[in-house]
């Protein structure tokens, strides 16, 4: 009798400040929801050991201060080798469209100091992940929201668009 593939499961860690990340957290869940088993939850509430029945890990945040917030940081700092190795990844985050701040100078300050997702990206790497897409920022209208208009539409395609294999 042949043994029925197990199937593929995906991890979706998010940290939201207003509640923005996290939306786009779901929408992401939901375009992956065709090809994995999917659970999204708040990075506060994982551990290192939940990533070794997973198969995708999807991680993002708000950019705060051009970089991920303390939280997810913390998180990726605390993963070890052996947690991630096995590990298909994709990052992302949210952040202030360049083409809505007025000031020229704080607009090259900000596209200078960069954004959430891609220190999020090299880091899962630098512990022995496997990148399967380059770092996705979505986009918000003001500090604290909305999301642009398309922006869960947008989440919801990148997430079909991942390969895990």
């Amino acid at each position: 009798m042949m043994q029925e593939a197990s199937p593929l499961k995906a991890l979706v860690l998010y940290e939201s400040f207003f509640g923005n990340t996290r939306i786009i957290a779901e929408s992401i869940a939901k375009g992956l929801e065709r090809k994995a088993e999917v659970v999204s939850k708040n990075i506060k509430s994982c551990t290192p050991e939940e990533l070794r029945s997973v198969h995708l890990l999807v991680i993002g945040c708000a950019t705060r201060g051009f970089r991920p917030s303390p939280e997810t940081h913390e998180f990726l700092t605390s993963l070890s080798r052996e947690d991630v190795k096995h590990l298909a990844v994709a990052s992302f985050d949210t952040r202030i469209d360049l083409h809505t701040i007025e000031s020229a100078i704080l607009r090259w300050i900000v596209d200078l100091g960069g954004y959430a997702a891609k220190p999020i990206a090299k880091k899962l790497e630098q512990k022995g992940a496997r990148l399967i897409a380059e770092p996705m920022g979505f986009l918000v209208l003001d500090k604290e929201g909305p999301l642009k208009v398309g922006e869960l539409e947008r989440a919801q395609a990148w997430a079909e668009g991942l390969h895990m294999s």
